[in-house]
């Protein structure tokens, strides 16, 4: 099974056709049966396939000719599994400045600086944990240091 998938996405467990478990994933939301080959889609798939065919659909669009819920969609977006098609009257925003996006959090000015949060805090973090050779507990000599 894929490990990016999220909660809430219909996932085949079983196989439509034959009815054999754990059918092996084979990216990008697609699933292939074992013992028979079937082919089957969880909800990324389905709308992934479906834009394909249908370049420019609108979310709601999608949902109603799919059955994935909006939410789902929307995750989709939120993960840059998907971008908003270019030239449409609907965009995301991002969730700092509220500036329009296609896809993902953040614009790209935001998503800079949420980087550079992120790994100051981790070198932050890294450094606290780190001692220098030879230091101890406080007021313990050299010798009994180093019989622990």
């Amino acid at each position: 099974m894929n490990p990016l998938i999220s909660r809430n996405i219909h996932v085949p467990r079983v196989c439509e056709k034959c009815g054999a478990e754990a059918p092996e994933y084979k990216g990008v939301g697609e699933y292939k049966c074992t013992e028979c080959g079937f082919v089957m889609y969880d909800d990324f798939g389905i709308v992934r396939n479906y834009l394909e065919e249908h370049r420019g659909a609108t979310q709601s669009d999608v949902s109603r000719a799919t059955g994935v819920s909006m939410e789902t969609i929307r995750q989709f977006l939120r993960e840059e599994r998907l971008e908003v098609a270019a030239g449409s009257g609907v965009m995301l925003s991002c969730e700092i400045c509220r500036a329009p996006i296609r896809s993902g959090r953040y614009c790209e000015e935001c998503a800079k600086k949420v980087a550079m949060k992120e790994a100051a805090a981790k070198a932050a973090e890294h450094k606290s944990s780190v001692s220098g050779f030879g230091l101890g507990k406080a007021g313990e000599s050299g010798a009994r240091r180093f019989r622990r």
